[in-house]
């Protein structure tokens, strides 16, 4: 008697034949438009940007059908736009194109660097003025920590501000318990091993000393969380006082705390090359030392086109010898000057001799 084949029982969640894979929860629908999906920003994120309304509202607006982009309605979330070479329009009325702006804050210890806070504590977005539109940090300081902090609504340039591979450096003057040795300087430039792995200081110096504290000069081309309190407790110098003093080219210099200041057309391209990695102050060239120090091989060069040549042989004439080929002529002035006895060395004059005197 035969055996039937027992029958595969489905998986738990399989799917069964022909029948339509149905999007989960959290997926979104993918955005139509082509090649604009893969350049620009996305949709939403400009209309918040432009002041329509929040970043959810926007998405609430867009599903609704009440958004163009040249001249074509939009119903599907994550389609990427130009704002300054596309069409945007809400219910018929085009959007304001946003300006772009550059501002730069003395963070004061205290704030906190989010857009939201459900504890109420104060924002560095809470220093700007309120008609300024939506803006965002560029990276983040911690609440205990103060100095300059970049805002923005330019998103292009932020994210490659505070990438890593852009390796656009950060400089901050830290306050440390006790006395930093040249050992441990040594191992911060080299590296520490961390949860997430290794982080080191771009490059670290000791700025000044106190009774019982030192004050260090930090460079960082990254931004992990709390990097350099973490980097220097693992060294065994806690940290007091951290302040951020640069960011990039752009420096705090004397702006007062809780303070801004909009950024220079020049702060702002300067930015954008140390983004790209253009480097802006290109070290001097080395100079040619002069004088003296020559090397051997000039002098050697140089001398032999300032002796010329004499007699047969066509050598350097040499000093104190009389050219090759060619006899001496002997006078009488010479005869005698070379007969005449070498002069005595000069001393003092022999005394008199004393006369005796005779006792008649």
């Amino acid at each position: 008697m035969k055996r039937r084949p027992a029958k595969k029982r489905p998986t738990a969640g399989a799917r069964p034949p022909g029948k339509p894979r149905k999007p989960s929860a959290g997926r979104r629908p993918a955005a139509a438009g082509g090649a604009s999906e893969q350049t620009g920003e996305r949709l939403q994120k400009v209309l918040a940007a432009a002041g329509i309304a929040s970043r959810r509202e926007c998405e609430a607006l867009i599903l609704e059908g009440r958004i163009e982009v040249d001249d074509q309605v939009v119903t599907e979330l994550g389609m990427r736009v130009d704002p300054t070479q596309q069409k945007i329009e809400m219910d018929g009325e085009a959007i304001a194109r946003p300006k772009r702006i550059y501002y730069a804050v003395n963070k004061p210890e205290g704030v906190v660097c989010t857009a939201r806070d459900p504890s109420g504590r104060p924002r560095v977005i809470d220093l700007l003025p309120p008609d300024l539109g939506r803006v965002f940090n560029v990276g983040r300081l911690d609440m205990s920590s103060d100095g300059l902090i970049l805002l923005t609504n330019d998103g292009e340039l932020a994210n490659q501000l505070t990438h890593p591979k852009h390796g656009v450096e950060k400089i901050y003057h830290v306050q440390v318990a006790g006395m930093p040795t040249p050992e441990v300087i040594a191992q911060l430039k080299k590296g520490v091993y961390l949860a997430e792995g290794k982080a080191h200081f771009e490059h670290v110096k000791i700025k000044s000393r106190r009774k019982k504290s030192t004050v260090l000069e930090v460079v960082l081309d990254e931004g992990r969380n709390r990097e350099i309190r973490r980097l220097l407790a693992r060294v065994g110098h806690k940290v007091q006082k951290l302040t951020r003093v640069a960011v990039g080219p752009v420096k705090l210099g004397e702006l007062p705390s809780a303070a801004y200041r909009q950024l220079t057309d020049a702060e702002v391209k300067s930015l954008r090359k140390a983004a790209e990695g253009v480097e802006l102050t290109p070290r001097p060239r080395r100079r040619k030392p002069t004088g003296s120090r020559t090397s051997p091989e000039r002098s050697k060069r140089d001398g032999a086109s300032r002796e010329r040549p004499v007699g047969q042989g066509g050598g350097p004439r040499k000093a104190g010898r009389p050219a090759a080929g060619k006899p001496v002529k002997k006078t009488a002035k010479t005869a005698a000057k070379n007969a005449r006895p070498a002069a005595a060395k000069k001393g003092p004059a022999p005394r008199p001799p004393m006369k005796r005197k005779t006792i008649e």
